[in-house]
């Protein structure tokens, strides 16, 4: 009997242990602050790394396996006592059914960055409280990140994760911290989680469902299908440019898919890319060097 309760605690403990769902690597960059004593920047990275990868953002139970891999890299250009500013890039990725390639699905920076921190200070998530812009901005990308990620895997799969992004937005919009208000002339995290939950941009998580699972997960086993796919999918952004042109989601999409999309079509079996490019030519200009890059 004891022997089967320690193996039923031990289970337990198991199961808290596995249920973080990011696998994220935090880099604090200060090189552009010039200061000699670099070791709050290093005890900031280590705490930052804790905060990310070991906090519970939802119910969900996640094996090593399923871990969302992500980075994001900090850069601070200016600091003085406890005050904090720079930016803050980035990245996340999932895996391609039976293939060891990893896809890049957000790839995004975030120029309005500045915080509060004291060396040493815990941080802690509460979602009905964001009184650290720091672990405000964190959270909002663990949010983001988690729910890009579901919505490759189903439909309109990551609106739980958005509508936590949304609560943070609303949280912080009343402090004095950068990024967050709905009438700023920059992008902010406001409009982005606001375009990712509004049917008026929906084709952009059509298109994430589309492209990864139908798409990517499928090329292995048919190269051609998935390339079909694909380039099928691409033309959802000529529908969404016709009421948004040059939408914020259509950025995030390319900044993250102009390389690998260049690559699916100028490699394995040849499909008619005459109209293809001339699609990524109309809803991503800025990237027409790429795509002419595209041979097939």
């Amino acid at each position: 009997m004891r022997n089967l309760i320690l193996a039923s605690i031990c289970f337990v403990i198991s199961l808290g242990l596995g249920a973080q769902e990011l696998n994220c690597t935090v880099t604090v960059n200060a090189d552009q602050v010039g200061k000699t004593n670099q070791q709050i920047f290093k005890t900031l990275e280590r705490s930052l790394n804790d905060f990310v990868n070991k906090t519970n953002w939802s119910n969900r139970e996640y094996n090593d396996n399923e871990k969302v891999n992500a980075q994001m890299f900090i850069t601070i250009t200016e600091h003085e006592s406890n005050s904090f500013k720079g930016n803050i890039q980035i990245q996340s990725s999932r895996p391609v059914f039976n293939t060891s390639y990893e896809s890049p699905v957000f790839n995004y920076k975030d120029n309005q960055f500045n915080f509060q921190y004291i060396e040493f200070q815990p941080l802690i998530f509460n979602e009905n409280n964001m009184d650290s812009n720091l672990v405000a901005v964190m959270s909002y990308y663990a949010y983001l990140i988690l729910g890009l990620d579901a919505d490759t895997f189903s439909l309109e799969g990551g609106s739980e994760y958005f509508r936590k992004a949304q609560q943070i937005v609303g949280l912080s919009q009343s402090g004095s911290a950068a990024g967050w208000s709905r009438t700023t002339g920059d992008r902010s995290r406001f409009e982005l989680v606001d375009n990712l939950m509004s049917n008026s941009y929906r084709e952009y998580r059509v298109a994430m469902y589309n492209y990864h699972r139908k798409g990517l997960d499928v090329l292995a086993d048919n190269n051609s299908t998935g390339k079909q796919v694909v380039a099928g999918t691409l033309r959802l952004f000529e529908t969404m440019a016709s009421r948004h042109p040059n939408a914020f989601l259509t950025q995030i999409f390319f900044d993250a898919k102009s390389q690998e999309i260049q690559d699916i079509f100028s490699d394995g079996p040849k499909v008619d890319v005459v109209q293809l490019k001339e699609t990524l030519n109309k809803i991503a200009p800025l990237y027409s060097s790429t795509w002419n890059k595209i041979k097939f």
